[in-house]
């Protein structure tokens, strides 16, 4: 065990010690990142939405600490400072996070497995859905609803479109949360004008540029203006907001490409049947999605050949965890008929680790597994 923590149950205790002797004996070593964790990471990474939840402090040079509320990223740091940077190398952990979650303990362990530095990407997302099964195995839970979902495919949807570029990043950051989705659709349908007059100005210089651009005139008209209440947003959001309503000034979007992306929202069911869909809609809409189903297409066959029943997974374009930097694939384990929290949940997050500062993107996929929710669904099953 690689923290002193323990489940309160004894039997729950065997079982995670357990478990953590299995990722190790599959080629994932433990860990023990520090408990206490620079803030800002986390706020970076997970979105400020996750500042509530944190139990934060300031050092004595003024640096935001917090207790760890996951796992993931303390790993990743970890292997960053490491000799192994940038080669493949697998990590296990089992210990206590810390998090703000309302009538339920703010203190409660996490298991999990992170895999970093390996280039075959379909064969390491499928042994991560199939280690995650093993997980819920060992608490004798075997009624699971396998939920899973590509966000890579997204991507390269929005990619193959022809799109404003604010307007993919804007639907990137909304994949998650769909009822900002539904609306960015609705407004991309509108035929729309700048209709504050007291903005035109901005508009006009803003029509064409880039993010770059933007972000320096918003910066040099709010520092000419001496303005100090900005309702709590950051001049990049600013600059975000004006470059979106510079790009509506345009017009609407054809009503086609709008269309196409709600088709691929709606595309759901078995994996294979999925794939067909996506191909459908490929072929009908003209888009060069190909590369992005072929993965997914790879990553089903692999899954099948570790033995699991892909009939049985529920796979969903629309699916996605919530948290900005997953790149790929998706999934969480529910036990049947539990709701909305999962027992186990993870999938792939490319570009985590140049965030964390790595100088050339590396390969990531993993997991979480919540040990607590486990041993309950485990003793109800």
């Amino acid at each position: 065990m690689t923290d002193p923590a323990a489940p309160s149950a004894t039997g729950s205790a065997s079982r995670a010690a357990a478990l953590l002797a299995s990722f190790a004996a599959s080629g994932y070593m433990p860990a023990q990142p520090s408990i206490l964790q620079p803030a800002e990471p986390f706020l970076d990474l997970s979105g400020e939405d996750i500042r509530k939840s944190l139990y934060l402090t300031t050092d004595a040079s003024g640096d935001d600490l917090c207790l760890r509320p996951d796992l993931t990223i303390p790993v990743a740091r970890d292997y960053l400072a490491s000799p192994s940077a940038g080669k493949p190398k697998g990590f296990s952990y089992l210990g206590p996070v810390f998090r703000y979650r309302g009538e339920r303990p703010s203190e409660f362990l996490q298991a999990g497995v992170e895999s970093f530095g390996r280039n075959d990407l379909a064969a390491a997302d499928a042994e991560m859905l199939a280690l995650g099964l093993e997980a819920t195995a060992a608490f004798s839970i075997t009624d699971v609803e396998i939920r899973t979902g590509d966000v890579g495919l997204f991507a390269a949807l929005i990619g193959a479109l022809d799109l404003a570029p604010v307007w993919k990043r804007r639907l990137m950051k909304d994949f998650n949360r769909k009822i900002s989705l539904a609306q960015d659709l609705q407004r991309m349908t509108l035929a729309t004008s700048a209709s504050r007059s007291d903005y035109q100005g901005v508009l006009a210089a803003l029509a064409g540029s880039d993010r770059k651009a933007a972000l320096a005139l918003i910066t040099d008209l709010i520092s000419i203006a001496g303005a100090t209440n900005l309702s709590g947003r950051t001049n990049a959001e600013i600059a975000d907001r004006f470059l979106e309503q510079s790009t509506m000034a345009g017009g609407a979007l054809p009503k086609e490409t709008v269309a196409a992306i709600e088709r691929f929202l709606t595309i759901s069911g078995e994996p294979d049947d999925a794939v067909a869909q996506l191909r459908r809609l490929a072929a009908d809409a003209k888009l060069e999605i190909s590369a992005a189903i072929d993965l997914l297409e790879t990553r089903i066959g692999f899954m099948a050949a570790r033995g699991l029943d892909i009939p049985t997974i529920r796979f969903a374009t629309s699916f996605g965890r919530g948290l900005d930097y997953y790149t790929g694939f998706e999934f969480e384990l529910h036990a049947k008929g539990n709701g909305s929290e999962p027992l186990v949940a993870g999938g792939r997050y490319d570009g985590l680790l140049t965030r964390l500062g790595a100088a050339h993107p590396i390969p990531a996929v993993g997991f979480s597994v919540w040990i607590d929710a486990l041993a309950q669904a485990g003793d109800a099953a």
